[in-house]
Parts: structure tokens; sequence; C-alpha cells
């Protein structure tokens, strides 16, 4: 009985070596997975007597089960704009049919790319989720596709237009009164601003400064006649006008309009405000530093803008770390399209192995709970990488020589046992 108990043992043992071998195989056939986690096989003793039985022997192995390991894999920059990887917990949240089976999938590869309906997809077709934009800046707060637009960006007409810089307070009045037809003799200093109007076409709005007494100036904003309903090719035309008071640390007082504040350029839409912001002035509760100044150094502009843009098609996509997808269009604008979903689990090797790089959710991983990447504990996105498998290929070979070992004391234990027993019947002849 002790006999056919110690070949039982060995042929346990035979069998568990053989199956962690199978886990350790799985491992080095993945080294170059996109996301995958290694596994490890969890043995533990088979109990050969009654529950407690001090001088019970064993009755072999068994493998409990797989453990799958979900430490963070090294990064690899790829630099294509649509490869993603998680860097800390969560996974893609993605959805579609895998082997029939139609449902919501979790994943840690980020080979992603845009099918022709514009949907964000990953490598196996699955529609990647998040939550969709609303087109105001807001976003979804229901669980959807991220897609990207095929069409253009509409144009935006300029409404506002802010000017940062410092007027000279040394500067003399000019003597000649101003002239909108020679302003540059008749005015100390200009700057030129590029204005959209609603068809997206592009005109050059040039804006004055003259000072006209101590602490104070005028400004006056020009277009070509030619390109303005009503104006004259060739000659100016003046759509804004107003006057600037400076304090005498320099600060930017007050800002008064006199004259315009709209425009109609030709073929577009009529009645265009434009609006100029040249900072806070201290008068509307501001400091009066944090646009145009008055200090005793030269006239320079140190920023300028405005909110305006031409027609634009979508050229490229960028993902920042907390899961947001914006389109980079070609007239400069980037527009949010969605933000992407991580899915973060109680016990992540509790989920169920799905094969092509997925998981599903069970009963011993607990729901997911879903957020954004970045909040709640889930980890940021690295766009342009990828993450590789945390298999390390040296730790599987240690691991291959060590259940060859006992995988061949095991068929020793067998071979024995049986040679005995041989020995056994041999006594009865």
């Amino acid at each position: 009985m002790s006999l056919r108990n110690a070949m039982n043992s060995g042929v346990s043992g035979l069998s568990t070596e053989s199956r962690a071998l199978g886990v350790v195989g799985d491992n080095v056939a993945n080294v170059n997975t996109v996301g995958f986690k290694q596994s490890r096989a969890i043995f533990e003793n088979v109990l050969g007597g009654a529950v407690g039985s001090p001088d019970s022997p064993g009755a072999g192995v068994r493998m409990a089960r797989t453990q799958q390991i979900f430490g963070q894999g090294s990064l690899l920059t790829t630099g294509e704009p649509t490869d993603m990887a998680i860097s800390g917990d969560g996974f893609f949240v993605v959805r579609g049919s895998v082997d029939g089976v139609n449902g919501t999938f979790y994943s840690r590869a980020g080979q992603t790319t845009v099918r022709n309906d514009g949907t964000l997809i990953n490598a196996q077709g699955l529609e990647l989720q998040g939550y969709p934009s609303n087109g105001d800046g807001t976003f979804s707060s229901s669980l959807g596709a991220i897609r990207v637009p095929s069409a253009g960006l509409p144009p935006r007409a300029t409404g506002r237009m802010n000017v940062s810089a410092n007027l000279d307070s040394t500067a003399t009045t000019p003597t000649a009164p101003w002239d909108v037809n020679n302003p540059g003799t008749t005015s100390n200093f200009s700057t030129t601003m590029t204005v959209y109007d609603s068809l997206g076409n592009g005109h050059t709005v040039n804006v004055y400064f003259r000072r006209t007494a101590a602490n104070t100036w005028e400004y006056h904003a020009l277009a070509n006649g030619g390109e303005v309903s009503g104006g004259t090719a060739g000659r100016n035309t003046e759509v804004a006008a107003g006057t600037l008071t400076f304090g005498p640390t320099g600060a930017l007082q007050s800002q008064a309009s006199t004259a315009g504040g709209t425009v109609s350029f030709n073929g577009a839409r009529a009645s265009q405000a434009l609006t100029f912001n040249f900072g806070t002035p201290v008068s509307s509760g501001g400091t009066g530093l944090d646009g145009i100044t008055q200090f005793a150094s030269a006239s320079s502009v140190g920023a300028q803008s405005q909110d305006g843009y031409a027609v634009g098609d979508l050229s490229n996509l960028r993902v920042d770390s907390d899961g947001t997808v914006n389109g980079v269009f070609t007239n400069g604008q980037l527009v949010p399209l969605g933000k992407l979903a991580l899915a973060r689990f109680r016990a992540n090797d509790g989920l169920g192995r799905a094969g092509h790089n997925l998981w599903t959710a069970t009963r011993e991983s607990g729901e997911p709970a879903l957020g954004t990447p970045g909040a709640g504990g889930r980890g940021a996105l690295v766009a342009g990488s990828l993450e590789q498998s945390n298999v390390d290929i040296t730790q599987q070979f240690v691991a291959l020589v060590s259940h060859q070992r006992s995988f061949q004391a095991n068929s020793k234990t067998f071979t024995t046992a049986d040679q005995m027993l041989q020995e056994m019947m041999n006594l009865n002849r």
C-alpha cells in the first residue's frame, strides 16, 4: 500500500510539474506580447489521511491555480500618436465581439488606430470606450465610443483681440494730427494682427498707438479699405479707436472705446464685432499690469492673440495624460474629441482571461470602477508608447530548470517504487 502511495505521489508530481511547465512556456511565448501579464503556478500538498492526523503520509502534490501577476511592464516609446500605455493601475475599456461573444472587455494593450468610420479601435477591432465630447469643452457622463470627425473644422470669426505691450513713457506727441491714411508718421508705435471673417478669410489689421498727452494714448485699428464693405481700395478704413490712460506707476488706469468696434468684410457676415483687450485696468479692479503698460523703455509687444481661425482639416491626434483625445487641425486648433475611460478592480488577479490580450470581469475580480486616467488611483496615460510584457525571461529560464529537475526527481520516485514492487512480486515465485 505504501509503495502504491509512493507511485501515486510520483505521478502527481509528474502531472503537476508538467502543468507548471505549461505556465512557464506560456510566459516565455508571450515575452514580446504588448500588455501581457505573466502567471505563476501555485502548488499545494494533497492530504493522504484524516484531517488533523499527525502521522499520515502525504498523497503528493497538485497545482491549486494559476495566479496572474499584474506588475508594471516597461514602456516602449514608439512615436505613434495613437499608441498608448498605462503607467500605473487600470485597464482600457473596449466593447465588441470576441470569438462570438459580444460584450465589454478590459486590456492593457494600447495599440489603437482609427477605423474608416472615425471610431477609435484596438488591434482586435474593438471600440475603445470613454466619455465623448459635448462640443463645448465638456464631456458626456455616459460611456461610449470615441469618434474622430471626418469633416473639417469650420472657421470662427475673430471677436476678441488681445495685446500685451509696453508704450514708451518718454515718447513725444507727434506734431501732425492723426491721419488715417498716413498713420506711420502720425503715431508712435504699431503692431500687426490677422483677423478672420465668418468665411475663414484672413485680413490684416494694423493697430497704431499715438501719445496725445502725459499718461494718455490713443489706439486706432485700421484695415485695408478694399476688403471692407463701403471702403476704398488702396486706402485705410478705421474699424476701431479708443483711449488709454496710465497712472504714475505705468499701470493701465482706464480704457475707453471712442469709435467703431464693428467691421463688415466683403462677402462675409455683416457687422462683425471686434473687442480689444489691453489688460485689466485699475478702474475695473485689476492691477493694470497684465496687458499694456507705460514704462520708460522702448515700445514693444510682449504677446498678442485673437480668438478666430480659418477652416482646418484634421491632421493628427494627440492624447493627453488625463486621457483626453484631441484632434490636431491644420489651422493650429486643438479640439477635444473625448476622454478615455480606465477601469479599476479590487482584485486584478481575479480577472478572467479572454485571449487576444483581453480580460473579463468575474465575481473574484469584483465590478469595474470606471473613471478617467490619473483619478481615483488609476494610472496616467503615456501617448506614443506601449507597455511591454512584464515577463522576466531570466526568471522564467530559472523556473524551467527548476521544474525540469523536479520532474526528473518525481520520475525517480515512480521508477524506484515500481522496482521495489517488482522485487516484492518476485518473492512470491
